[in-house]
């Protein structure tokens, strides 16, 4: 046997490629094969069934799938003659049955009829794992596309809601801003009597409690009294829109406040 029939041999037996190199220049250099092939494997005739188990035992291959593939080479013609058995050691309950099959063809036929039924039930059982497992990715396909929809629709909604949160803030701000001018209306009222125009000078209130003026509570803090006041200079000034003269003295009024404070 040359190195291509070995490394075919190693092939067929199922074993890998880097494998079966490494086991070929192994046993090239143990002498175990006779010479170099010439790079294109050809069919092999082993000596004896024997030699053939031998060589797939030596290279790792278990004693019950080397048994199957010397019989089935034994049948494609590929080893010359059928071995003692000396060395090839099967499962011990079945030695005495191993080597009456090797003398009654009719128990090899048996054998071979029995090895083919398994196989074919293997097969079935292979393609029916194979059906499931096509079956589950379908489902998962289906799945992942049912999800797809969801994450669309989420995504409208989400915008939906955007849009609808946006518009409830804007309606918002826009009605803060009324309060807020309503409440300057009522402020300003404290500065201007009911009869007044725009065309009559205005009058500063009297008193002095800047609170009252601003229709705070008299336990009101400096903090809020000071925060109206910003408030109502806003609403009031007149790049706003506002009333110059009444900007003029609440500015009066919110300076003088101020002071007070800054001298306690």
């Amino acid at each position: 046997m040359n190195t291509d029939q070995a490394y075919a041999l190693l092939i067929e037996a199922g074993v890998t490629e880097d494998t079966s190199i490494q086991t070929v220049r192994r046993w090239f250099r143990e002498r175990k094969i006779s010479y170099k092939g010439s790079g294109h494997a050809t069919g092999y005739i082993l000596d004896n069934t024997d030699q053939a188990f031998y060589l797939l035992k030596d290279a790792g291959v278990a004693d019950s799938i080397a048994v199957q593939i010397v019989r089935r080479l034994v049948r494609d013609g590929k080893i010359e003659r059928v071995g003692t058995g000396i060395l090839k050691p099967i499962y011990k309950s079945t030695a005495e049955d191993t080597k009456q099959t090797s003398k009654h063809p009719v128990d090899q036929e048996v054998t071979i009829r029995q090895l083919k039924v398994k196989i074919k039930a293997q097969n079935e059982h292979i393609k029916g794992i194979e059906h499931l497992h096509q079956t589950s990715i379908a489902r998962l396909i289906q799945q992942i596309d049912i999800l797809k929809k969801d994450i669309v629709n989420l995504g409208k909604e989400k915008s939906e809601l955007q849009s609808e949160t946006k518009k409830l803030l804007k309606e918002n701000i826009g009605l803060t801003n009324e309060l807020i001018k309503l409440k300057g209306k009522r402020f300003q009222g404290n500065y201007s009597s009911s009869d007044k125009t725009d065309d009559v000078p205005f009058s500063q209130p009297k008193t002095n409690d800047y609170r009252q003026k601003l229709g705070l509570s008299k336990m009101a803090s400096d903090k809020e009294v000071l925060t109206r006041y910003k408030k109502l200079l806003k609403i009031t000034h007149p790049d706003h829109g506002g009333n110059a003269t009444i900007f003029h003295f609440i500015k009066t009024d919110y300076d003088q406040f101020r002071n007070s404070i800054n001298r306690k």
